[in-house]
């Protein structure tokens, strides 16, 4: 009778782990489910949206102005961020914020990006902290799915400030 219950034991656990190592992996290099908080993305995300993010565009270095992405905060590596891609390495994008009068610029450094929220007014982004490394990247926002009327794709930036590629 102890072998059979330790058996049976045994066998769970072993399960128990195989399908942790499954789900580990799952989230890891496919996608997550992300509940967002804070105005940065408003109008596009607000709090408590849920989105799910997937990853295998940073793999595989798919990452495009316009994407919504879910980074590392270069601040605060326990912290995850919500922003738009405006610029990719190369690009010359506006530093400077909706309301200031001298319009300055800067190119985006080799392995990095440009991140901002869509809510310009009220978010800490690239032009408080400058470009994001792409290794910060987590993954790239491909769909809303909460609050259930607002299931879908994500639009795009209603601020218009993506920098458009020529290549």
């Amino acid at each position: 009778m102890f072998r059979s219950a330790l058996g049976k034991t045994l066998g769970f656990v072993g399960y128990t782990i195989q399908y942790g190592c499954i789900a580990h992996c799952a989230f890891e290099y496919i996608g997550e489910f992300v509940a967002c908080s804070g105005p940065s993305m408003e109008p596009t995300i607000t709090s408590h949206d849920v989105v799910f993010s997937e990853r295998l565009s940073r793999h595989l270095c798919r990452i495009e102005n316009g994407d919504i992405v879910i980074a590392k905060s270069p601040f605060d590596p326990h912290m995850n961020v919500c922003k738009r891609v405006i610029g990719l390495e190369g690009d010359k994008v506006c530093t400077s914020g909706p309301s200031d009068i001298f319009k300055t610029h800067q190119y985006v450094p080799k392995g990095h990006v440009w991140l901002e929220g869509d809510n310009l007014r009220n978010s800490t982004d690239s032009r408080s902290y400058g470009p994001v490394p792409y290794a910060l990247i987590r993954g790239r926002v491909c769909l809303k799915l909460w609050p259930l009327h607002h299931v879908g794709a994500l639009n795009q930036s209603p601020t218009g400030r993506v920098v458009k590629r020529s290549d």
